[in-house]
């Protein structure tokens, strides 16, 4: 078993309480159902928000799915000129067998545009 670390992210519409607890929720649920990942298996999960990200914190909805004893951190993005608008980013760090070569790394939304070399 080794640790792994894996990127997500996924673009808002708006900066609105309901809409972002529930796109982070998909966002974590496609992360770990992507790497076939159990709850078990969750070391931690670090999430970011752009600095116009302000109604609710994105662990929150991490909390919602049932993952309140993962350890969960948010912090602000860099802001830099020029940055995609809206975005949650979340570094999941797990237990898993799958060599790093293997780990899917989940870009949703407009989002994609930030690694088009990961995004599915």
């Amino acid at each position: 078993m080794a640790v792994r670390a894996i990127r997500g992210a996924i673009q808002l519409d708006n900066d609105e309480r309901a809409h972002l607890l529930k796109s982070t929720a998909e966002l974590v649920t496609k992360v770990m159902h992507e790497n076939q990942l159990e709850t078990a298996d969750l070391i931690s999960i670090w999430f970011t928000a752009t600095p116009d990200v302000v109604s609710e914190f994105p662990a929150l909805a991490a909390r919602e799915l049932g993952l309140g004893d993962v350890p969960l951190m948010c912090s602000v993005e860099m802001n830099v000129t020029g940055a995609m608008p809206r975005v949650i980013r979340l570094m999941m760090h797990a237990d898993t067998n799958k060599p790093r070569s293997e780990i899917t790394h989940v870009y949703l939304r407009g989002a994609q545009a930030l690694r088009t070399d990961l995004a599915q």
